[in-house]
């Protein structure tokens, strides 16, 4: 009889658990590599948000004994001067309990025109500077006199000293300096160090889809901070019923948090089609069993690298002539962007681990060993 992946992962979960020698590392798999699959469009080459050509993560980790963990992440949407090239851009708000910096410049004018940086709620004053600074300082803007940094954030206090304000100007410029494609490193790093998620450690995670060439061949990719609760769900099922770990099981309980979303894509979209784009991540948040609570800070930060719509900082000619993808054509990209969210959040869960030292703050790694198990025991993973 031929046993499906899925099944011979099953069998080597209950062989180790029965002698209980499964390494901690088993549960550091992505989900796809664990069998779980999201939606129907096959992921990128990558699975990430670098897959679409150009884009750069980099992360700056900030973690000191027992009370400071938290962190920087930079998105690089292309690799020169975003300031001079600036690309259009979109923000959809799920719910604003947060602090994201330079929204109104891109809701009025449709373009992104600095990296995004994510960290933590106390630490947005300190990365606008900083990266205002940064944009100043490249080569060809000497005569730049305004910037509109663009900066998200949730709140990492549970674990986190947020008030002792420890992300510095160079952890800040580090992960902007360091960012690169290629393979993203995700989990309890960056700006997902010290976060939360359905009432476990929460982190960074990215997915990716890469559209059929009927459909366009174009790609998106996802990245969050995921740190918001909710009751879990995995491929339909009810894993947070299952684990006994959701909100509103004791009225002292919540669900209140925060998740960044942010949305790549080579399409040639506008910022309007890129804003209707950025709602449909919501959806990928919504899958998971996450609804934007009222404390939750829930914001879908979406552009577009096509190269023939970056907008010059100084126009030679009064009209530009642009590629735009017709609305038509658009729904493809609406569901690869809900299956990326959706999978880039079960990422950050399976991926982000604990840091030393911080055991006793009442918050446990994600189980993933036990949840592949019940998802296979009741037939969901074949």
């Amino acid at each position: 009889m031929k046993l499906s992946p899925v099944r011979v992962i099953f069998c080597f979960l209950q062989i180790w658990l029965t002698f209980g020698l499964l390494p901690s590392a088993f549960s550091q798999n992505r989900v796809r590599d664990l069998g779980i699959k999201t939606g129907i469009f096959s992921p990128g080459k990558l699975n990430a948000i670098t897959d679409v050509k150009g884009v750069k993560v980099g992360h700056t980790t900030v973690l000191s004994g027992d009370s400071i963990c938290t962190g920087v992440t930079a998105i690089l949407p292309h690799e020169g001067n975003i300031f001079q090239h600036k690309v259009p851009a979109a923000i959809y708000i799920g719910n604003g309990y947060g602090k994201l910096a330079g929204y109104s410049q891109v809701e009025e004018l449709g373009n992104l025109e600095t990296p995004i940086l994510l960290t933590n709620t106390l630490s947005v004053g300190r990365a606008v500077e900083t990266l205002v600074q940064y944009t100043l300082s490249l080569q060809g803007n000497e005569n730049v006199r305004s910037v509109n940094a663009v900066v998200g954030e949730t709140n990492d206090g549970f674990l986190n000293d947020i008030r002792g304000m420890h992300v510095t100007t160079k952890h800040i410029i580090q992960a902007i300096e360091t960012a690169e494609g290629g393979p993203v490193t995700e989990g309890s790093v960056g700006a997902g160090t010290g976060t939360i998620a359905f009432g476990y450690k929460g982190g960074i995670g990215t997915a990716s889809r890469s559209l059929p060439e009927s459909l366009g061949g174009y790609t998106v990719g996802v990245l969050v901070q995921a740190n918001f609760g909710g009751v879990l769900q995995i491929s339909g099922a009810p894993v947070g019923q299952w684990l006994d770990n959701y909100p509103y099981q004791r009225q002292l309980e919540n669900a209140d948090g925060s998740c960044m979303i942010i949305v790549a894509t080579d399409a040639p979209l506008d910022s309007r089609n890129l804003k209707r784009l950025a709602k449909r991540a919501m959806l990928g948040l919504a899958r998971t069993g996450g609804f934007a609570s009222n404390g939750s800070g829930d914001y879908v930060i979406a552009f577009s690298t096509y190269e023939k719509n970056l907008e010059p900082y100084q126009a030679k000619d009064p009209v530009s002539a642009r590629e735009i993808l017709n609305n038509e054509n658009i729904s493809p990209l609406f569901l690869a962007t809900v299956e990326s969210t959706e999978e880039a959040i079960l990422n950050a869960l399976f991926l982000s681990k604990l840091p030393q030292g911080f055991e006793d703050k009442g918050i446990s790694e994600f189980p993933g060993v036990r949840v592949i198990q019940l998802l296979s025991e009741k037939g969901i993973l074949k």
